[in-house]
Order: C-alpha cells, then structure tokens, then sequence
C-alpha cells in the first residue's frame, strides 16, 4: 500500500506551519515526464520538505542503512524511498533510477551525497552527472534556503528545467554535467537569500 498521499498531508500538516514554508518557482516544474529533482542538502527534513512543496510525487533515493532501521524499512518503500549504496556504483540504484526517469517518474536526490554540516553548497557527486546525461529527462535544480528553525521562514525554490541537450551530444563527462546542476542549484540560493 502507497503511504506518499498520507505521508504528504502529515508533512504539509505538521511542517509547512512550524518552518513558514514558501514555495518559489513551482509554475517551472514540468507537469509530466520523468524529471530528475536535484537539490541541496542541508537537514534530515530536507526530504520530507521538498516531497511536500512538490507538484508530484517524488522516488527519493535514499542510503541503503536507512532500509536497514526497524521502522523505515516498512515505511520508505510505501513513500517512494529505492535504496542506494553509498561510496560505490551501485548497479541497482542506477537501474531503479533510470527506468522510474523513463516511466515519466520524478526522481529526487541530493547531489552532494549527505547533508552539509554548514549549510554551504558542496561539491556534487558525479551520480546527479550520469543521471542527468543518461535518463532523458528534465533536469530540475532546487534550492532548499533555511535555516531550519521554528517560526522562521524556510524556502524552497524550483529553478528552470536545464537543457542537458547540447550537454549529451558534446559527451560531456558526468562530472562536468554534475558542475552544470550545482551550478544552478547555487544561482537559485544566492538569487533568494
């Protein structure tokens, strides 16, 4: 049973009031076809904050130690979680990713690979690159802009769909393509400070 409907509306319940969430540049996010989500990483709510601003539901990778946990092991799967293993190609990660990005899916993940510890953009693993450059997909940049406190405003901006078109022709190696998303992704939070 798909738990995302239920666990959206407790988020947008329990979340949206306590961090006063703004969404910025929702009207960019295409309304169908696989769409490759790639954002910041700055706290462990950084999931659940964009599966609730998103206009569709998101398969958020997640490291594979999660699916290991009492409670999450039942529940991340029943909200779109796929694991992967983290410091090496996970086959399987990149298959499940792929053919969600080829069904017209919306994959979501955090370029930098773990949140950073001060909420300064990080250098990009090469995963969001391969991706980008493989799925035939819009490449979205979002921006997570905190900090996570009470009350406080938080916000989530969605950038322009990236063009990876002229990117795949020139064969561009996933690193340089993971620089081009970061870059994007660094635009949009000094653009909102």
């Amino acid at each position: 049973m798909n738990l995302y409907p239920l666990g959206k509306a407790l988020c947008t319940f329990l979340l949206s009031p306590l961090y006063r969430i703004k969404i910025i540049g929702k009207e960019n996010f295409p309304k169908e076809g696989g769409v490759l989500l790639c954002t910041n990483h700055i706290d462990n709510l950084d999931p659940p904050v964009v599966g609730l601003t998103c206009p569709r539901p998101v398969h958020f990778m997640a490291k594979e130690e999660l699916f290991h946990a009492p409670v999450l092991k039942t529940v991340l799967p029943r909200v779109n979680a796929f694991p992967v293993k983290r410091g090496m190609s996970d086959r399987q990660a990149m298959r499940s990713a792929l053919t969600l990005l080829k069904e017209g899916k919306v994959v979501g993940l955090f370029p930098e690979g773990t949140r950073s510890k001060t909420g300064e953009l990080q250098k990009g693993l090469t995963g969001a690159g391969f991706f980008a450059l493989r799925g035939e997909a819009f490449v979205m940049p979002c921006a997570i802009i905190g900090p996570y406190k009470p009350f406080k405003r938080l916000k989530v901006v969605y950038g322009k769909p990236i063009d990876m078109s002229i990117y795949r022709e020139n064969k561009t190696s996933a690193e340089e393509a993971t620089a081009v998303i970061m870059e994007e992704i660094r635009k949009l939070i000094e653009a909102n400070k």
